[in-house]
């Protein structure tokens, strides 16, 4: 399973139904909490391209967004292929 990283804030209703997906797929995530943290928050914008918001998601190398585009991908059947490449391709 490719690594998961979230940025998330103390008391963020969004970073908490995010980390609630996760863990309800079984996935093992890194959470960084950037509260009180204004280096892990510059380093999160720089990294997210700009992201201010929160939660900002990394799987892999990718940066999916937040919890919309989290729950967007797990919508539309996205979110397995880029949790386990390559295990949608067997059959």
């Amino acid at each position: 399973m490719t690594s998961v990283e979230i940025y998330t804030l103390e008391s963020c209703q969004y970073c908490y139904w995010a980390k609630e997906l996760l863990s309800r797929k079984g996935v093992d995530f890194r959470e960084i909490n950037v509260s009180g943290n204004s280096q892990m928050r510059q380093e999160m914008i720089e990294r997210s391209n700009g992201g201010t918001t929160f939660p900002q998601i990394f799987i892999g190398a990718t940066h999916i967004g937040g919890c919309n585009e989290l729950y967007a991908l797990e919508e539309n059947g996205k979110l397995d292929v880029l949790l386990n490449p390559g295990e949608s391709r067997q059959a």
